[in-house]
């Protein structure tokens, strides 16, 4: 992998005074609010913008975006800032517009199970709008994205395997083009042959094609019944033929987690729980008293045939919310591994037939390598992590994560996978997008963007590879 240094525009001092003019004191230059906003929780280097706009609607962003054309000047979309492939990096400079404080629910309808909501709402502050209605939004990504950066980066989570990724829950968008123009590219219909699928363009579209501001989404009923479980394997390929068994069989299983051994670890050390240190897998079930019964026996059975260990059973609430609490701290723990190392976390997903093999082989190649890793995985549709923990100002530990990596990714692809699952392209992976889909498909995606962003100002240097706009004028290791 390579970081690339891109020729940074100018922004007229003329774009400043007119957006300060129209926003006041929601217009920042201070240093340490650019600085928040050019770097994601990744290990990428930041790269901070000019100055950083707090839009409240979406007509304001029509016009901040409308200046920023007008002086050709770059635009970069930011929510919470928790993607992790340097989506938020502002490589050539500009205005990022944030839009965390357009963070309105505008509507809920319970008798049609959807809802709309601005783009800066929160999954955590969705679901505790909905509580009381009965609903609730499954798409946790882990951490409190807002609904608009979800929707940008394609995100999932834990609940994938049983309610789908962003793809399959969002009805439609209100996004702000490249000239400044306001499009809605949906109604609330939960289907429809009228036209080219724009919802879905948008959907992942990592802010290079426009500024999403509002978000349909659909909704679910709150299952009468919920139950989690844990059980540890003697191997990795028996907990992953647990999974491949499960979903063959049709069981409609809410979550499968995966974590090895190292990972049990970290989340025991970190969380204060006792699990074995063994590849281990977390359960949730989801649906009627009698129908979660019958999921988790079938579940167990299987896990039987395959070895595994008395399964530890959480019904209450508050045990479960603890198991999963533990779950979504797995990145936090295994820094605790290494004090003072950063993490290097990377994703691909497999066909699930294929999961067994990728997983076994990756962590075979760190086990080899100097480097300390983890896995993690939402195994249930193929998807799963690795943690490679380094030190980024030593060369030669960098060389190898970024070899990890690339053998990772090598060994998705050739299994008929992914180079990611969920934390999209960013420019961290921006280097496997044309082995993974070709030139010719790269090319219509080019033709897509070019058509949508001709002058190339939305968030430069993500996604898609090979634009001439972007001129990248040097290329360090």
């Amino acid at each position: 992998m390579s970081v690339r240094e891109y020729e940074r525009i100018e922004t007229p001092e003329s774009l400043i005074n007119a957006l300060r003019e129209m926003l006041g004191d929601r217009l920042s230059t201070a240093a340490s609010v650019l600085e928040q906003h050019g770097k994601d929780e990744s290990w990428h280097e930041a790269s901070p913008p000019d100055a950083v706009v707090f839009a409240h609607s979406t007509e304001e962003v029509a016009e901040v975006v409308k200046l920023c054309a007008a002086h050709e000047v770059p635009i970069v979309p930011f929510g919470t800032g928790s993607s992790l492939e340097g989506h938020v990096a502002a490589l050539r400079g500009g205005i990022c517009i944030d839009v965390s404080q357009m963070n309105n629910i505008l509507e809920v309808n319970n008798e049609d199970l959807d809802c709309r909501v601005q783009a800066g709402v929160t999954r955590e502050q969705l679901n505790d709008h909905l509580r009381d209605t009965g609903l609730f939004f499954p798409i946790d990504p882990g951490a409190n994205a807002s609904i608009g950066g979800m929707t940008a980066t394609r995100a999932s989570g834990t609940n994938a395997v049983r309610y789908g990724t962003m793809r399959e829950n969002v009805l439609s968008l209100t996004v702000v083009t490249p000239d400044g123009k306001i499009i809605k590219t949906a109604n609330r219909a939960r289907k429809s042959s009228a036209g080219y699928d724009l919802t879905r363009l948008f959907v992942g579209s990592e802010g290079t094609l426009g500024v999403i501001t509002e978000i349909g989404l659909k909704l679910y009923g709150i299952p009468e019944a919920m139950s989690a479980a844990v059980c540890a394997f003697p191997t990795v390929e028996d907990a992953v033929n647990t999974v491949i068994l499960t979903i063959q069989a049709g069981i409609p299983v809410a979550r499968i987690e995966f974590l090895d051994p190292l990972q049990v670890r970290a989340v025991n050390n970190y969380s204060k729980l006792d699990h074995k240190e063994a590849p281990t897998l977390f359960f949730e079930f989801h649906g009627t008293e009698a129908g979660v019964k019958e999921q988790a026996e079938f579940v167990q059975s299987v896990a039987e045939e395959f070895g595994a260990e008395e399964f530890q059973w959480a019904t209450r609430q508050e045990d479960r919310n603890k198991l999963w609490a533990a779950r979504h701290k797995a990145y936090y723990a295994s820094l605790q591994l290494e004090p003072g190392k950063a993490g290097m976390p990377t994703d691909v997903c497999v066909p699930i037939s294929k999961l067994a093999e990728a997983i076994s082989e990756t962590r075979a190649d760190c086990d080899a390598s100097p480097l300390t890793c983890t896995i993690i995985g939402h195994v249930g549709d193929g998807n799963f992590h690795t943690l490679i923990l380094l030190d980024p100002e030593d060369p030669a530990q960098m060389e190898e994560a970024n070899r990890l990596h690339k053998r990772m990714v090598e060994r998705a692809l050739k299994l008929g996978g992914t180079c990611t699952g969920e934390h999209g392209i960013g420019y961290g992976k921006l280097d496997f997008m044309v082995t993974e889909h070709g030139e010719d498909t790269i090319a219509v995606m080019r033709a897509i963007k070019n058509a949508l962003d001709p002058k190339g100002l939305m968030n430069p240097g993500k996604l898609i590879p090979g634009l001439d706009i972007i001129r990248p004028i040097g290329i360090s290791h």
